[in-house]
């Protein structure tokens, strides 16, 4: 193993993550009537982290803290972009939420956040929120407040991502349900799957849970494996294709896949990097795995003109076609069998962002 892969990942910090760090930043100048430019906040993840803000400026009734984004060793197309945060004072109570020049809007219905409102996930949401309670409580201020979030760039970042083919129009979106960015694509990454791999096989555990981040393996032990030993879990993060090669050459029996939608719904299609920048989402391929599994004709069409992975599984779920889940999960595991080279057992698990079961097959390798 060389130096390179020894060395230690350097993970950056999500546009949430600045996002909420701007926000304090300009609420404490608003309070504090002074620049403000280093704050903590606590990520999801339950680490609290330090930012340094680029510039901070007061005015009346209002304040503008500004922060640039750090992707880590590996960064994104948000990489240096600067997050904006302002931050004003509103007649009527509570705290209002929007993003301004540079935040996409979403026009198209499978994401996370509502048709017409600004590109800002759930828990980056949740973060700013907050974080926001959080300060005025501390201060003991009841006035109601204005959060605005800008991308001054962000509609010339957004050209480098997926958004427009989303419906996320405008800008990027503020994203990030950790915190932290792993690093993507890395020597470094891939070696410590391997050596999660090849402790697991010494330590006995030829079974083995394969994840794609905390949501899943969380799940993979509560709900699938309480019993099984720590060892056997393994987080292959987005390198599916690398992970299922390393059980195959360490000698596992069983493999387990433990994902969503998104992710899932290209490994079924062959495609073993699963990364945003890997090959999209194919609903013609999706559509296929529909008819096999009898919906209407007028749902296969629904699948092939759906806008996320997430939205086809949403749409099958509510008209309770669980035959669809049934057939993705084998395509799962027919795929992963090819990858691995027909060299153990594969079972393939399906959950919702909710951790809510969709679907479970396994099939047995033919050798």
């Amino acid at each position: 193993m060389t130096a390179q892969e020894e060395k230690p990942l350097r993970h950056g910090y999500t546009t949430g993550a600045n996002a909420t760090a701007a926000t304090k930043a300009a609420l404490l100048s608003l309070l504090e009537k002074r620049a403000v430019t280093d704050v903590e906040i606590l990520l999801p993840i339950g680490d609290r982290v330090s930012f340094v803000m680029d510039q901070v400026t007061l005015a009346d009734g209002y304040a503008v803290a500004e922060v640039i984004k750090d992707g880590g060793d590996d960064p994104d197309a948000t990489h240096q972009a600067r997050i904006v945060a302002t931050v004003s004072w509103r007649n009527e109570p509570g705290i209002e939420l929007d993003g301004g020049v540079g935040v996409g809007r979403v026009t198209k219905p499978g994401l996370p956040v509502p048709v017409g409102e600004a590109a800002i996930n759930p828990v980056p949401r949740r973060m700013i929120m907050e974080t926001a309670e959080e300060v005025l409580a501390e201060y003991g201020i009841n006035r109601g407040i204005r959060i605005i979030i800008s991308v001054p760039d962000g509609e010339e970042i957004a050209k480098k991502t997926l958004n427009a083919r989303l419906g996320i129009l405008g800008g990027i979106s503020i994203l990030g349900t950790r915190g932290t960015v792993v690093p993507f694509s890395t020597a470094a990454f891939k070696a410590s799957i391997a050596r999660a791999v090849r402790v697991a096989i010494a330590c006995g555990c030829d079974h083995l849970i394969i994840t794609t981040g905390g949501r899943s393996e969380k799940y993979a032990i509560q709900e699938l494996y309480p019993d099984y030993p720590e060892e056997a879990f393994i987080e292959m993060g987005d390198f599916v294709g690398f992970t299922l090669k390393m059980c195959r050459n360490f000698g596992a029996k069983k493999v387990t896949l433990v994902g969503m939608m998104g992710k899932f719904s290209k490994v079924a299609q062959g495609v073993m990097m699963v990364h945003s920048k890997s090959a999209p989402i194919n609903f013609g391929f999706l559509a296929e795995v529909a008819a096999r599994a009898g919906v209407s004709e007028e749902m296969v069409t629904q699948v092939q003109k759906a806008n996320t992975a997430s939205e086809v599984g949403d749409m099958m779920r509510e008209k309770g076609n669980t035959a669809f889940f049934s057939e993705l999960c084998r395509a799962i595991c027919e795929s992963s069998l090819r990858e691995a080279e027909e060299t153990f057992d594969v079972e393939a698990v399906l959950i919702t962002m909710k951790s809510e079961l969709l679907g479970r097959e396994l099939v047995e390798c033919s050798k």
